[in-house]
């Protein structure tokens, strides 16, 4: 995931999620962070410049088989409530690492997809 602050300086890190509708989600989990999940970069950043991009490839050893489908959308944090409640359900449901840890006090990244991008090797079939 991309984000930047009201600058314009990127900060990119690789992120778990889940798609659902329009929207994609991920969790500032409980794994060990230096600050605050609400002090992470990302979090800053969402906060002075909700723009986001997020690209998922699809890497293989044949580079015939390449794909890749990029994401812009528009970000927010979410603290609780009933979309937080589904975006926890839903990642768990994708990441089994995710059942065991205490997710309901932490912060979800809501990202309202406006645009996506893809390609795929002309030899190859996107996969999602």
């Amino acid at each position: 995931m991309a984000t930047a602050d009201s600058r314009g300086r990127p900060h990119v890190i690789p992120i778990c999620y889940v798609c659902a509708d329009s929207c994609l989600y991920s969790v500032l989990d409980a794994k060990p962070k230096r600050v605050d999940a609400t002090n992470l970069k990302r979090v800053l950043n969402i906060q002075e410049n909700p723009r986001v991009a997020v690209v998922v490839d699809e890497y293989d050893e044949d580079w015939t088989r390449l794909a890749y489908v990029l994401l812009h959308g528009t970000a927010r944090v979410l603290s609780g409530g009933e979309e937080h409640a589904r975006a926890l359900r839903l990642l768990r449901e994708k990441y089994p690492q995710y059942r065991a840890m205490q997710l309901e006090g932490c912060p979800v990244i809501q990202i309202t997809i406006e645009r996506a991008v893809s390609w795929a090797s002309a030899a190859s079939e996107l996969v999602s």
